[in-house]
């Protein structure tokens, strides 16, 4: 498919990149990366979120290439598209309200992904590659693919952004030898380990120590311990100044426990509920996030919920939580 995708680009001029709802390194880190390969063959290309960029990933887009979708700005241009590229999903509606006036478009419509639960509906090319821990390892491949000088400084920073941070720094069961070598080569073209791990996880401000500080006094844990959640509302946000990409990296304290082989973060958003899970072995939470319209990895995956109250919603996740465990 490298060889198609290839064709695909060299064929056309107009493209445009998107990614998901809520954006991660993985997420932006394979955007930049793709865009500035698309510039250097000489294309014009925009990439168009639904979402804001988090904070701690603007260092990856200093010239503010990334633009958050404005249906009147960016209708007419994600219809007249050649190609668009969507990274790191599989479903439409991981793009919101995008989805419609991209399955609208006359672009060909070209999905990059690795995450479980791929259908090819509705799109005309695809990469689903479950083995590859990180979106950004597959775009590697591909710039490999395309010739010796594709990669340069500012896409191996990119693509280390995007691997170390949906391997959990090399620490996921999917991390292995290939992403090592991978990374390997990265670093020789420039990029900085100590830099890029300060840059995503060492820019942290008082009001995110206070939020962190109120999520742990919110953990619960359920069926004999197995099970633990917390939630995050709206009121701590506020009374903390951070918004909800604060809570970035706050499931690793609740895997931390020993006898957890499920964690659960429920996030009051606002325009519903935000549900992030993690596993350990071979319970899948990705199954899980499916029953309430999401999706993802077996040991990591999430959902969102329009207009459901963190109440409500938290005694139905944990009570069908419980049947993961056996």
């Amino acid at each position: 498919m490298f060889k198609e995708i290839a064709e695909l680009i060299n064929k056309n001029q107009e493209f445009i990149l998107t990614s998901h709802v809520n954006p991660d390194g993985d997420s932006i880190g394979s955007e930049i990366a793709l865009y500035i390969y698309l510039k250097k063959q000489g294309k014009h290309a925009r990439i168009i979120n639904f979402s804001e960029t988090p904070a701690n990933f603007t260092f990856l887009d200093k010239d503010n290439i990334i633009e958050q979708f404005d249906e009147t700005k960016h209708k007419d241009a994600i219809e007249k598209a050649d190609v668009i590229f969507i990274l790191d999903t599989n479903e439409y509606e991981r793009v919101r309200t995008m989805a419609p006036h991209i399955k609208a478009s006359k672009a060909k419509k070209v999905v990059i992904d690795h995450h479980l639960g791929f259908s090819d509906n509705g799109f005309d090319y695809y990469i689903s590659d479950t083995d590859s821990p990180a979106t950004g390892e597959i775009i590697y491949r591909f710039l490999k693919n395309s010739g010796s000088d594709a990669i340069d400084k500012d896409i191996a920073i990119a693509l280390y952004t995007a691997i170390m941070t949906d391997t959990g720094s090399f620490r996921f069961d999917r991390t292995d030898s290939e992403t090592h070598n991978i990374t390997a080569e990265l670093l020789k073209f420039g990029a900085d380990p100590f830099e890029i791990y300060s840059e995503v996880y060492n820019k942290a401000t008082i009001g995110r120590l206070h939020l962190l500080g109120r999520f742990l006094n919110n953990i619960q844990l359920v069926q004999g311990n197995s099970i633990v959640y917390s939630t995050v509302s709206q009121k701590d946000f506020a009374e903390t100044q951070t918004d909800e990409y604060a809570i970035d990296g706050f499931s690793s304290h609740l895997m931390s426990l020993e006898t957890v082989k499920l964690g659960i973060v429920i996030t009051e958003a606002k325009r519903g509920v935000k549900i992030s899970f993690r596993s350990k072995g071979e319970i899948y939470c990705n199954e899980l996030a499916k029953e309430f319209g999401g999706g993802g990895h077996q040991n990591a995956a999430g959902a969102f919920v329009l207009g459901a109250k963190v109440e409500e919603i938290s005694k139905d996740v944990i009570e069908k939580a419980k049947n993961y465990i056996k």
